[in-house]
């Protein structure tokens, strides 16, 4: 770079260059089957930390690069491998957090999807394979954009960094506390980017400011001491699916909407969202009615919601004439912003023993919580993360909300509360993170690589 060269399209220059590296790289970490849940191979994870750690390393960035885990509270097991990469701010410089996650979610019914999903495959402008966009694309994002900065830069980069990338994100972050109480002095900061959101749509950034809480749980139904002759006795006794079924549509109204007593909702504007886009993004065919009621954005964003997304019970290939004793489903709330996690399971609980029918007998656990977050926008980094978007992008970004959780994000907030926190991402509504078929929009990979990396220089510029 000459001096006359000015140093923000240098910037440009230096992501336009690192494009295909940055992508041959995150295709190395999606052949990784990184998947928390102790069903699968969990020498992935650690492979796979591995790889981001090496990563991390070579972008000569980093005074220190370690693999790290810490204890899940209330037992002696360890979390997930978690990557802590840091270097400390020199001149006045303010020190900014990168987090992302490594691990991905389980594959689902592999004969879903087109292509083998830790194979990583281009195709319309799109890579697709488990993890592509959620998060191991956040994870790019963030190295890909440290690699342009030092290139700039070089030795003259007084920025602090912590790069902080999660070994358990869809399993729970059941040590993520614990972490960050283990290492609060490495990852303390001025600011915290959260790359592990969306965006409006391919070509529109977005910040996100608004977030619903969660709270899951099983819920398990009992009607019968064991299984009985359905012909001997049907029709006398009930059978622990008749109960779970009456007893889980309580849940909600005809129109779809919760209807349950406590759940509370958030009254905030939305913006204009049609009913067209909505099926084309959620894959909601013609004929199939939208639930709930007021704007679409206003329930996905401002409103609770309940989704049943596991149940254990005889399977088709397996079913006889038989009363099933005990059924057990999973239940999942979004909970919306303004109310606490743990005050809409209570809820939730009391709606269901209250309305149990023919006396079934229920059992609640594996309860988790999460709770919602709203961004404060007050701070000046919002405003350099807003300048860095619409430079990036080509677009001026908008504030979002998003109808799914971060509950991690309430941690950090708790554990560092003067940061500034800014939530971002690489997902547009044709992602389909967690289900078949996950994909990257390529484009809007480069433009949040370029986007980031503006945003780190400008804060290489500043003084606290």
């Amino acid at each position: 770079m000459t001096s006359e060269t000015p140093r923000k399209d240098a910037v440009h220059e230096a992501v336009a260059t690192g494009i295909p590296t940055a992508l041959a790289d995150l295709g190395a970490l999606v052949r990784i089957p990184s998947i928390a849940w102790p069903a699968f191979d969990q020498t992935q994870l650690q492979r796979s930390a591995e790889a981001v750690a090496a990563l991390a390393e070579a972008t000569g960035v980093f005074d220190r690069v370690e693999v790290k885990r810490s204890r899940i509270p209330g037992t002696e097991e360890l979390g997930q491998p978690a990557v802590l990469a840091t270097r400390a701010a020199r001149d006045g410089r303010p020190t900014v957090l990168l987090y992302a996650h490594h691990d991905v979610q389980p594959t689902g019914d592999d004969a879903l999807w087109e292509t083998p999903p830790f194979e990583p495959t281009v195709r319309d402008g799109r890579l697709y394979g488990r993890g592509a966009a959620d998060d191991k694309a956040g994870v790019m994002v963030h190295i890909a954009a440290l690699r342009a900065l030092r290139e700039v830069v070089g030795d003259d980069l007084s920025l602090g960094v912590a790069l902080f990338i999660e070994g358990e994100e869809e399993y729970g972050s059941r040590s993520f506390g614990q972490f960050l109480a283990d290492n609060a002095d490495a990852l303390r900061s001025d600011v915290i980017v959260v790359a592990d959101s969306g965006n409006w749509d391919a070509t529109t950034p977005a910040l996100t400011v608004s977030l619903r809480g969660n709270t899951r749980f099983t819920l398990t139904v009992r009607t019968l001491d064991h299984a009985s002759h359905s012909g001997m006795f049907g029709g006398a006794v009930p059978d622990a699916l008749l109960a779970t079924v009456k007893l889980l549509a309580t849940l909600w109204d005809d129109d779809g909407a919760v209807a349950v007593e406590g759940l509370v909702e958030r009254d905030a504007q939305t913006p204009e969202y049609a009913e067209a886009t909505l099926r084309g993004e959620a894959g909601l065919p013609e004929g199939v009615q939208t639930i709930g009621r007021g704007s679409i954005l206003g329930r996905i964003w401002n409103k609770p919601s309940i989704t049943v997304t596991g149940i254990d019970a005889t399977s088709v290939a397996a079913a006889s004439n038989t009363l099933a004793p005990e059924i057990s489903v999973v239940v999942s709330a979004r909970v919306a912003p303004g109310q606490r996690a743990e005050e809409a399971y209570a809820a939730l609980e009391t709606h269901l023993r209250a309305h149990a029918p023919f006396g079934a007998q229920l059992t609640f656990s594996d309860v988790d919580f999460g709770d919602a977050f709203l961004v404060d926008t007050s701070g000046w980094a919002v405003g350099l993360a807003r300048t860095a978007l619409a430079e990036g992008y080509g677009v001026e970004p908008v504030d979002i909300g998003v109808g799914g959780s971060i509950p991690f994000i309430a941690d950090l907030v708790e554990q560092f509360p003067d940061a500034q926190i800014l939530v971002t991402g690489i997902e547009d509504p044709h992602t389909r993170a967690h289900s078949p078929n996950e994909s990257l929009h390529l484009d809007t990979f480069r433009r949040a690589v370029l986007s980031e990396a503006l945003l780190l220089q400008l804060l290489d510029a500043r003084t606290n």
